[in-house]
């Protein structure tokens, strides 16, 4: 008898970034729905980024959840996806902004960055402002009771897996977790599992579904590029794992502020997914 036929049912919840459906929120509910999913993960609606949606928009936009049925799993916000050299004072207001969605709409947490640095600087070059800007950031989320969970993404100080244990650690915040993505990892050398989940794993907080070949960059579905997707969820799986799983398939067109896979490839990119959790035993709801 193999282990997942012994072991007790490990069960995530599905959520995705419904903006790369389209930006109808019926109809990235609808599709979420159809996919077997009753989160979504909000980054914007109506073509609008979450933190420049306006209060009677939100208004709206909650009581659509209302109607679908939908929970909202994080506010994928923007926050910390600017260049440090520039004044990233402005951060703190958006934040406050992500923060107020947040308590609307029934979620703990916000997905940020941490900050691009200048071209031809190197990542120690801006650790220090990197550093005093993120712990504002988190002493904010603190007192506002919400988790900052922070993606690593190609270009800012918190790319590679080192510094982005550089960054929890040293900030050294309860409201500052991971988010981890494959793909990104992928996109920057890293082979995510051997190279970064021992490091990371006492801090991920949030799994965030993509993949990625290394030699191109190309986004795929999940497994079938470099980002060691079924070493990772298995992995997880047996580290007891029970959080989100949000697909951000960014299979038609990726760019510095998002992504879009439009509602085929995004049922494409839940497939890919779902048969990788089949094969390891794990359910998503």
């Amino acid at each position: 008898m193999s282990r997942t036929e012994t072991q007790i049912p490990v069960t995530w919840t599905l959520s995705g970034f419904g903006d790369e459906i389209g930006p109808d929120p019926d109809i990235q509910f609808a599709v979420l729905r159809a996919l077997g999913a009753r989160h979504v993960e909000m980054r914007g609606a109506w073509g609008v980024n979450v933190v420049d949606l306006t209060d009677e928009q939100i208004e709206t936009y909650a009581g659509t959840l209302e109607r679908w049925g939908m929970g909202v799993s994080a506010i994928a916000s923007p926050i910390g996806k600017v260049n440090i050299a520039d004044d990233p004072g402005d951060e703190l207001r958006r934040l406050a902004r992500a923060i107020a969605v947040a308590h609307r709409l029934g979620t703990g947490y916000i997905r940020m960055f941490s900050f691009y640095r200048p071209q031809g600087s190197s990542a120690e070059d801006v650790r220090d402002p990197v550093l005093k800007h993120i712990s504002a950031l988190a002493r904010l989320a603190e007192r506002e009771n919400v988790v900052l969970v922070h993606e690593n993404e190609k270009d800012i100080y918190g790319d590679r897996p080192e510094r982005v244990l550089d960054l929890i650690e040293s900030v050294g915040s309860s409201a500052l977790r991971v988010a981890w993505d494959s793909a990104n990892f992928v996109q920057v050398g890293v082979r995510p599992f051997t190279d970064g989940y021992a490091m990371l794993r006492p801090h991920l907080e949030y799994l965030q579904v993509k993949d990625a070949i290394a030699a191109t960059g190309e986004v795929t579905p999940a497994g079938e590029g470099d980002g060691q997707l079924l070493e990772t969820l298995t992995a997880l799986r047996d580290d007891g794992y029970t959080g989100f799983a949000s697909l951000e398939p960014h299979l038609a067109l990726g760019h510095a502020m998002g992504g879009f896979s439009g509602p085929a490839l995004f049922g494409k990119a839940a497939r890919a997914f779902a048969g990788l959790c089949d094969s390891i035993g794990v359910a998503t709801a």
